[in-house]
This record gives C-alpha cells, structure tokens and sequence, in this order.
C-alpha cells in the first residue's frame, strides 16, 4: 500500500509542477495591450492563468493529504 501512495503522491506532485510552470508561461506570455484593453472582464490569458493556479492549488492539497495519510499509516507500526 505504501508503494502505490507514493506512487500516487510523485504523480500530484508531478501534476503541481507542471500546473505552476503553465501557470507561469500564460502570466510571462500576456501583452501590454491585453492588461490595457478596455474590455470589460478578463481576458483568455487571464482565465487560462486563473486555472492553472487554481489546478497547483488543487494538486498540492492533494499530496499534502497523501503524505498525512502515509504519516498515519507507517505512525502505527512503530
């Protein structure tokens, strides 16, 4: 049980990174005209920035709850 949460956990983990340098790549790829536009509302980069952080977010809870539930586990058998 033990191999498959950490398999589990490297994978959340994986998925963190790879959210937070999408993340990074939309913020570093919005324009100065898009920030000035007068639209109203955001705009794609924006929603697609919101996301991806909103993912890291998401996956980091994910492997924080698998490395407490891995704590639990192996904190009985000693």
């Amino acid at each position: 049980m033990n191999t498959f949460l950490v398999i589990i956990l490297v994978l959340a983990m994986a998925a963190t990174l790879f959210s937070l340098i999408r993340g990074i790549i939309s913020f570093l790829q919005t324009t100065k005209e898009e920030l000035n536009s007068p639209d109203k509302g955001p705009s794609a980069s924006s929603l697609k920035q919101n996301k991806m952080m909103f993912n890291r977010i998401f996956f980091q809870a994910a492997a924080v709850l698998i490395v407490a539930l891995i704590l639990l586990m192996n904190g009985g058998s000693q």
